[in-house]
Protein backbone atom coordinates (compact mmCIF):
# COMPACT_ATOMS: atom_id res chain seq x y z
CA UNK A 1 0.00 0.00 0.00
CA UNK A 2 1.39 3.51 -0.80
CA UNK A 3 -0.85 5.97 0.87
CA UNK A 4 -0.33 6.33 4.42
CA UNK A 5 -1.40 8.29 7.50
CA UNK A 6 1.63 9.30 8.81
CA UNK A 7 -0.09 10.96 11.35
CA UNK A 8 -2.63 8.87 12.15
CA UNK A 9 -3.04 5.88 14.84
CA UNK A 10 -1.85 2.61 13.22
CA UNK A 11 -1.85 0.19 16.63
CA UNK A 12 2.38 0.11 15.81
CA UNK A 13 5.10 2.08 15.45
CA UNK A 14 5.13 3.07 11.53
CA UNK A 15 6.98 6.58 11.44
CA UNK A 16 9.98 6.37 9.84
CA UNK A 17 12.95 9.14 9.51
CA UNK A 18 11.97 8.89 5.50
CA UNK A 19 8.60 9.84 6.54
CA UNK A 20 9.55 12.78 8.22
CA UNK A 21 11.90 13.69 5.39
CA UNK A 22 9.54 13.21 2.81
CA UNK A 23 6.64 15.64 4.59
CA UNK A 24 9.53 18.25 5.84
CA UNK A 25 10.52 18.62 2.39
CA UNK A 26 6.71 19.05 0.73
CA UNK A 27 6.34 21.61 3.32
CA UNK A 28 9.39 23.71 3.68
CA UNK A 29 11.53 22.86 0.52
CA UNK A 30 14.58 19.96 -0.30
CA UNK A 31 17.59 22.29 0.40
CA UNK A 32 19.49 22.25 4.15
CA UNK A 33 18.69 25.00 6.03
CA UNK A 34 19.43 26.21 9.34
CA UNK A 35 16.72 28.01 11.46
CA UNK A 36 16.72 31.53 13.44
CA UNK A 37 17.24 29.54 16.92
CA UNK A 38 19.87 29.82 19.45
CA UNK A 39 23.07 30.99 18.11
CA UNK A 40 21.75 30.10 14.57
CA UNK A 41 25.00 27.63 14.55
CA UNK A 42 27.49 30.72 14.73
CA UNK A 43 31.42 29.94 14.26
CA UNK A 44 34.25 30.82 16.07
CA UNK A 45 37.71 31.05 15.95
CA UNK A 46 38.68 29.62 19.72
CA UNK A 47 42.26 28.84 18.32
CA UNK A 48 43.88 28.51 14.77
CA UNK A 49 43.05 24.52 15.55
CA UNK A 50 39.57 24.94 16.70
CA UNK A 51 36.54 26.34 15.65
CA UNK A 52 33.18 26.60 18.26
CA UNK A 53 29.96 26.22 16.74
CA UNK A 54 27.23 27.37 18.42
CA UNK A 55 24.04 26.03 19.61
CA UNK A 56 20.89 26.13 16.54
CA UNK A 57 18.56 23.95 15.01
CA UNK A 58 18.76 22.67 11.48
CA UNK A 59 17.48 20.24 8.46
CA UNK A 60 19.46 17.95 6.26
CA UNK A 61 16.95 16.93 3.59
CA UNK A 62 14.41 17.23 5.60
CA UNK A 63 15.92 15.90 8.77
CA UNK A 64 16.23 17.72 11.62
CA UNK A 65 19.03 17.59 14.30
CA UNK A 66 20.01 20.34 16.54
CA UNK A 67 22.76 21.45 18.94
CA UNK A 68 22.11 22.37 22.49
CA UNK A 69 25.61 23.08 23.87
CA UNK A 70 28.60 24.72 21.59
CA UNK A 71 30.63 21.99 19.70
CA UNK A 72 33.87 21.91 18.85
CA UNK A 73 35.56 21.30 15.50
CA UNK A 74 39.35 20.41 15.00
CA UNK A 75 40.69 22.31 12.29
CA UNK A 76 44.51 21.06 11.23
CA UNK A 77 47.09 23.11 10.98
CA UNK A 78 47.72 25.68 8.26
CA UNK A 79 50.95 25.16 6.22
CA UNK A 80 53.67 28.45 6.08
CA UNK A 81 53.07 30.23 2.49
CA UNK A 82 50.15 28.28 1.85
CA UNK A 83 46.64 29.06 1.09
CA UNK A 84 43.89 26.60 1.94
CA UNK A 85 40.11 26.35 2.65
CA UNK A 86 38.44 23.66 5.25
CA UNK A 87 34.44 23.55 5.28
CA UNK A 88 33.06 22.11 8.00
CA UNK A 89 30.25 20.05 7.80
CA UNK A 90 26.78 18.58 9.31
CA UNK A 91 27.32 14.80 8.57
CA UNK A 92 24.49 12.51 8.08
CA UNK A 93 25.00 9.03 8.94
CA UNK A 94 22.69 5.73 8.85
CA UNK A 95 24.58 2.42 10.08
CA UNK A 96 23.27 0.04 7.12
CA UNK A 97 23.23 -2.54 9.90
CA UNK A 98 21.39 -1.42 12.32
CA UNK A 99 19.52 1.68 10.64
CA UNK A 100 20.48 3.85 13.28
CA UNK A 101 21.09 7.42 12.49
CA UNK A 102 23.36 10.01 13.45
CA UNK A 103 24.60 13.54 12.90
CA UNK A 104 28.20 14.94 13.92
CA UNK A 105 30.20 17.55 12.70
CA UNK A 106 33.40 16.84 10.29
CA UNK A 107 35.81 19.22 8.87
CA UNK A 108 36.83 19.20 5.76
CA UNK A 109 40.57 19.55 4.31
CA UNK A 110 41.09 21.02 1.42
CA UNK A 111 44.52 21.56 -0.97
CA UNK A 112 47.38 24.02 0.25
CA UNK A 113 47.91 26.40 -2.38
CA UNK A 114 50.47 28.64 -3.75
CA UNK A 115 47.32 30.45 -5.53
CA UNK A 116 44.08 31.42 -4.01
CA UNK A 117 42.33 28.55 -1.85
CA UNK A 118 39.84 25.99 -3.56
CA UNK A 119 37.12 24.67 -1.15
CA UNK A 120 37.56 20.73 -0.97
CA UNK A 121 34.63 18.63 -2.88
CA UNK A 122 31.79 17.44 -0.36
CA UNK A 123 30.37 14.36 -1.27
CA UNK A 124 26.67 14.83 -2.95
CA UNK A 125 24.27 12.10 -1.92
CA UNK A 126 20.31 12.13 -1.29
CA UNK A 127 19.21 10.58 1.34
CA UNK A 128 16.09 9.49 0.06
CA UNK A 129 17.51 7.51 -2.58
CA UNK A 130 19.10 5.32 0.00
CA UNK A 131 22.41 7.39 0.89
CA UNK A 132 24.04 6.17 3.86
CA UNK A 133 25.83 9.44 4.05
CA UNK A 134 25.01 12.60 3.48
CA UNK A 135 27.00 15.83 4.01
CA UNK A 136 25.33 19.50 4.88
CA UNK A 137 28.14 22.76 4.55
CA UNK A 138 28.05 24.90 7.08
CA UNK A 139 31.31 27.29 7.01
CA UNK A 140 34.07 27.96 5.35
CA UNK A 141 37.59 28.38 7.40
CA UNK A 142 40.06 30.44 5.14
CA UNK A 143 43.68 29.56 6.05
CA UNK A 144 46.68 32.07 5.29
CA UNK A 145 50.03 30.06 6.01
CA UNK A 146 49.19 29.16 9.99
CA UNK A 147 46.68 31.68 10.78
CA UNK A 148 42.85 31.06 10.10
CA UNK A 149 40.77 33.60 8.90
CA UNK A 150 37.43 34.67 9.40
CA UNK A 151 35.16 31.82 8.96
CA UNK A 152 32.18 32.46 5.98
CA UNK A 153 28.89 31.17 6.51
CA UNK A 154 27.79 28.45 3.92
CA UNK A 155 24.11 27.47 4.91
CA UNK A 156 20.64 29.48 4.24
CA UNK A 157 19.34 30.70 7.47
CA UNK A 158 15.50 30.55 7.89
CA UNK A 159 13.42 32.67 9.77
CA UNK A 160 9.60 31.52 11.45
CA UNK A 161 8.38 29.99 8.81
CA UNK A 162 5.23 32.19 9.16
CA UNK A 163 7.95 35.61 9.34
CA UNK A 164 7.50 37.70 5.64
CA UNK A 165 8.32 40.72 6.61
CA UNK A 166 11.74 40.57 8.94
CA UNK A 167 14.20 42.69 6.76
CA UNK A 168 17.76 40.71 6.53
CA UNK A 169 20.93 42.97 4.73
CA UNK A 170 24.37 42.44 4.26
CA UNK A 171 27.42 44.10 1.95
CA UNK A 172 27.90 41.23 -0.02
CA UNK A 173 31.62 41.95 -1.78
CA UNK A 174 31.73 41.02 -5.47
CA UNK A 175 34.69 40.28 -8.15
CA UNK A 176 36.99 43.18 -8.91
CA UNK A 177 36.69 44.50 -6.13
CA UNK A 178 32.86 45.58 -6.07
CA UNK A 179 30.21 45.90 -3.47
CA UNK A 180 26.84 45.07 -3.63
CA UNK A 181 23.99 46.34 -0.88
CA UNK A 182 21.85 43.29 -0.98
CA UNK A 183 18.86 42.68 1.05
CA UNK A 184 16.12 39.70 1.53
CA UNK A 185 12.40 39.84 2.83
CA UNK A 186 10.68 36.70 2.73
CA UNK A 187 11.76 34.99 -0.55
CA UNK A 188 12.76 37.35 -2.33
CA UNK A 189 16.08 38.95 -2.78
CA UNK A 190 16.98 42.14 -3.66
CA UNK A 191 20.18 44.38 -5.08
CA UNK A 192 20.71 47.69 -5.24
CA UNK A 193 22.96 51.27 -4.13
CA UNK A 194 25.77 51.95 -6.40
CA UNK A 195 29.14 49.72 -6.68
CA UNK A 196 32.60 50.63 -8.48
CA UNK A 197 35.34 48.52 -9.56
CA UNK A 198 38.85 48.09 -9.44
CA UNK A 199 39.90 47.32 -12.82
CA UNK A 200 38.37 47.24 -15.66
CA UNK A 201 36.09 44.73 -16.76
CA UNK A 202 35.68 43.61 -20.20
CA UNK A 203 34.35 39.98 -20.59
CA UNK A 204 31.89 37.67 -22.22
CA UNK A 205 30.02 35.10 -19.43
CA UNK A 206 33.47 34.76 -17.43
CA UNK A 207 32.96 32.48 -14.06
CA UNK A 208 34.50 34.34 -11.19
CA UNK A 209 35.97 32.79 -7.55
CA UNK A 210 33.61 34.99 -6.11
CA UNK A 211 30.49 33.38 -4.91
CA UNK A 212 26.72 34.44 -4.04
CA UNK A 213 26.07 34.82 -0.05
CA UNK A 214 24.40 31.87 1.39
CA UNK A 215 21.10 32.71 1.98
CA UNK A 216 20.56 34.92 -1.35
CA UNK A 217 20.90 31.78 -3.15
CA UNK A 218 18.40 31.65 -5.76
CA UNK A 219 15.70 29.24 -6.93
CA UNK A 220 17.10 28.91 -10.37
CA UNK A 221 19.11 31.68 -11.89
CA UNK A 222 19.38 35.52 -10.68
CA UNK A 223 20.61 38.38 -12.11
CA UNK A 224 22.03 41.62 -11.18
CA UNK A 225 22.18 44.63 -13.53
CA UNK A 226 24.94 47.29 -13.58
CA UNK A 227 24.31 50.60 -15.41
CA UNK A 228 27.43 53.28 -15.30
CA UNK A 229 27.15 56.79 -15.07
CA UNK A 230 29.63 56.71 -18.19
CA UNK A 231 26.87 54.65 -19.88
CA UNK A 232 28.55 51.41 -20.02
CA UNK A 233 26.45 48.42 -19.12
CA UNK A 234 27.02 44.97 -18.13
CA UNK A 235 25.47 42.45 -15.63
CA UNK A 236 26.06 39.57 -12.73
CA UNK A 237 24.43 36.16 -13.25
CA UNK A 238 24.32 33.44 -10.34
CA UNK A 239 22.91 30.03 -10.21
CA UNK A 240 22.00 27.97 -7.34
CA UNK A 241 25.11 26.84 -6.16
CA UNK A 242 26.83 30.27 -5.91
CA UNK A 243 28.66 30.31 -9.04
CA UNK A 244 29.03 34.11 -10.24
CA UNK A 245 29.19 35.24 -14.24
CA UNK A 246 30.19 38.23 -15.16
CA UNK A 247 29.45 39.96 -19.04
CA UNK A 248 29.98 43.61 -20.51
CA UNK A 249 32.28 45.81 -20.63
CA UNK A 250 33.11 48.21 -17.68
CA UNK A 251 35.77 50.57 -16.92
CA UNK A 252 36.79 51.60 -13.30
CA UNK A 253 36.72 54.86 -11.88
CA UNK A 254 32.82 55.49 -12.74
CA UNK A 255 29.57 54.71 -10.50
CA UNK A 256 27.43 51.93 -11.64
CA UNK A 257 23.75 51.65 -10.52
CA UNK A 258 22.94 48.02 -8.89
CA UNK A 259 18.96 46.57 -9.93
CA UNK A 260 18.64 43.04 -9.11
CA UNK A 261 15.52 40.77 -7.80
CA UNK A 262 15.09 37.19 -7.56
CA UNK A 263 13.32 34.34 -5.37
CA UNK A 264 15.01 32.87 -3.11
CA UNK A 265 15.46 29.17 -2.28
Amino acid sequence: MTIELVDGKAGTAHISSEDKAIIHQAKFGAGDMVFEWGDAMSCTMQSANKAVIGTGCASIQGLDWHITNPETVTIQSGSSGKNRNDIICAHYHRETSTGVEKVELVAFKGVPSDAAAVDPTIPSAKILNGAADAYMPLWRIPLTGITAGTPVRLFNKRYALWDSVTLERQIWHGPYGMTVHIAKVGMMAFAFGNTSFLSDINTNGLIVHETMAAGFLPEGQGAILLEGVNGQHGALSFDSGGKVTVSGSMNSGYYFRVCGCWPVK
